[in-house]
């Protein structure tokens, strides 16, 4: 069931940005110049989703397990982003669509809310040799 004015939430599911890890693998055949400037366009695209890019860290040329367009290695970018699901979704189809980019993994932050720290317990007084004896 749908609930909302059409636009695509689900029964359950509250609005706002969410935290997401994007692990991108880029094509090796490009320079690290350029890795970095798809690394901020990436960057823009989130932002013009409506999302925030938190950080972006690349993790440098690593070797494939297997091949991937015919390519044994590939540059790994972790992009860390808050957006609604709606804009991960789209910003996942441009992903696809990106000649540049080999593979992507998008995986949910969960953020668990921090307890209040019990109360620490008050030490009882130890007994001393008079009492006990």
């Amino acid at each position: 069931m749908v609930v909302g004015s059409g636009r695509g939430f689900r029964r359950g599911e509250v609005s706002g940005l969410r935290s997401y890890d994007v692990l991108v693998i880029v094509d090796p055949r490009l320079s690290e110049e350029e890795v970095a400037q798809l690394c901020g366009r990436l960057q823009e695209s989130v932002g013009g989703l409506g999302g925030e890019v938190a950080s972006v860290e690349n993790w440098g040329r690593r070797r494939l397990s297997f091949e991937l367009r015919k390519q044994r290695e590939g540059s790994y970018v972790l992009l860390q982003v808050k957006a609604e699901p709606v804009a991960v979704r789209e910003f996942e189809r441009q992903l696809k669509l990106n000649e540049s980019v080999l593979r992507f993994m998008t995986t949910r932050v969960v953020e668990r809310r921090k307890k209040p720290a019990p109360a620490e317990p008050v030490p009882s007084p130890e007994p001393t040799a008079e009492e006990v004896g």
